[in-house]
């Protein structure tokens, strides 16, 4: 049995395994689970080439429930062994299949760093960063209304104070998070950004150094890939025209609104 990555990559922490796997050549089976059912999306991705290609096919949603605890993706099966949690997978994925050191170093303080966005991340750019598609448009999609622009704003206040700690803090003058090479750490944090760029927040304007980091990433991994896995969250505008089932609309509604509060 080999392995298994369940993944949509809507969501970020999904794109980060999904980038990492391919950009070391990991063989991996992709199980494609929709966060939103096919009602919402209105189409399934395109098929890929290849096992490791997002594919069309039948939604692998009650899989994810028996390989993750959580039942939520990302999600990775490897024969009998299944874990969750992205960073989990991450460290798992370079460990076993011994990837370049540069991803998550040997060097106990360039480690060390590392350790420090991953933990810093969660509280900071992934606080923010997601909200500005929940506000743009699965919100108003789900609900019919528009929310306040006081709140899109209030939540790129909070992105911008993060984003200027990012680059004062981590980035500073160096090429990446951790030096001169790419690491977890700015793989972690460009899907995340990625996220407020698909629904039109460029964030990377007018913010050279971070702009420049960003080429850099995309260099590193491979444009054609970097893009490939970005492509579903640049296009998710294109929801804005769905017709959404009433009942998913009751359903789904109330726990996007409680996601901002």
């Amino acid at each position: 049995m080999g392995l298994e990555l369940y993944l949509d990559l809507l969501s970020q922490p999904c794109r980060a395994l999904y980038i990492f796997a391919r950009s070391n050549n990991i063989p991996f089976e992709f199980k494609h689970v929709e966060l939103f059912k096919d009602s919402v999306l209105g189409k399934r991705p395109a098929a890929g080439s290849g096992a490791e290609q997002p594919r069309a096919g039948p939604s692998n949603s009650e899989g994810t429930a028996k390989v993750s605890l959580l039942k939520k993706v990302p999600a990775l099966k490897d024969g009998d062994f299944t874990l969750a949690e992205c960073t989990a997978i991450l460290l798992y994925l370079s460990r076993k299949y011994n990837t370049p050191d540069h991803w998550y170093p040997s060097d106990i303080q360039k480690r060390a760093r590392v350790d420090e966005y991953l933990s810093w991340h969660h509280a900071n750019i992934r606080a923010n960063a997601p909200k500005t598609m929940w506000i743009k448009v699965l919100i108003p999609l789900f609900t019919g209304q528009p929310l306040p622009s006081e709140k899109l704003q209030e939540v790129m206040e909070g992105l911008s104070t993060s984003l200027k700690q990012f680059e004062e803090r981590f980035l500073q003058d160096k090429a990446f998070i951790i030096g001169s090479e790419i690491s977890l750490a700015d793989l972690v944090a460009i899907v995340e950004l990625m996220q407020p760029v698909g629904v039109g927040c460029d964030i990377f304007e007018d913010r050279p150094r971070l702009m420049e980091w960003r080429r850099r990433v995309e260099d590193a991994v491979g444009k054609e890939l970097f893009f490939q896995a970005h492509e579903m969250i640049l296009n998710i505008k294109e929801l804005s025209n769905i017709q959404i089932d009433p009942q998913l609309k009751e359903q789904l509604a109330p726990v996007l609104m409680k996601m901002l509060k």
